[in-house]
């Protein structure tokens, strides 16, 4: 019992963890990208397409981790798995709610990020050239 306690407060804590460093990478992309955003914004760009052009770079990111990681996850557990009596075997569909629940939490994470630089006033960074 106190194993899975502290099994789900580690778990917690590494997802905030790494939730707040994909936000903080966000906000660095942001930011080194302002220009171009109050350009494109400028220009007549929809709140909807820069952030959509902020969140493809992340999501790529995500999506190749997870080729590389699903395969490398299925051979580490089946071989684990195979020192114990009775074992189960890893289902596909396991690795495809994984793939789409990372998706998801980038998108929420990122796409705060991503509209709060998409609806900034463009004047205020095209300001300092």
């Amino acid at each position: 019992m106190l194993i899975s306690k502290l099994s789900g407060v580690f778990t917690a804590l590494a997802f905030a963890i790494s939730c707040l460093g994909l936000f903080g990478l966000a906000a660095f992309t942001a930011e080194l990208r302002i220009k171009e955003i109050s350009i494109r914004k400028v220009l007549g760009a929809s709140v909807l397409r820069i952030s959509g052009t902020l969140s493809r770079e992340f999501l790529q990111l995500v999506v190749l981790s997870c080729l590389i990681s699903f395969p490398l996850a299925s051979w580490a557990m089946h071989n684990w798995l195979q020192n114990y009596a009775y074992h189960i075997e890893i289902s596909w569909w396991i690795f495809l709610i994984a793939g789409l629940m990372a998706i998801l939490i980038a998108l929420i994470t990122i796409g705060f990020q991503a509209v709060r630089a998409a609806i900034a006033n463009p004047i205020e960074a095209l300001r300092t050239d």
